[in-house]
């Protein structure tokens, strides 16, 4: 296992309908690193956002996609993703506000 700093672990936030509709109920998705585990997925979105506890995560790897280019068959690289759900006394996490 590698290891990760809390700011390696998050890489980017996922914006789609879905997890647009889910953060009524203090859900936010993230793509993470794929080696990263849930304890350190909940370390790293408590100490890069204020005010945020963690109650959950749930994560979910994501194979790479078949592509071709003309014969040459290779695949896209793997992800890894994970939703985080805030506890109720939690504050929001900014990043999301206004989108």
């Amino acid at each position: 296992m590698a290891d990760l700093k809390y700011y390696d672990v998050i890489l980017k936030p996922v914006v789609t309908e879905k997890s647009m509709d889910i953060m009524a109920e203090k859900k936010y998705t993230f793509l993470v690193n794929t080696d990263a585990n849930k304890n350190q997925i909940k370390e790293a979105v408590e100490k890069l956002f204020d005010g945020a506890k963690v109650e959950k995560v749930s994560t979910m790897n994501l194979d790479g996609k078949s592509r071709r280019r003309g014969r040459t068959v290779g695949k896209t690289a793997k992800q890894k993703k994970a939703i985080v759900k805030l506890t109720a006394d939690s504050k929001e996490i900014e990043i999301f506000q206004g989108l």
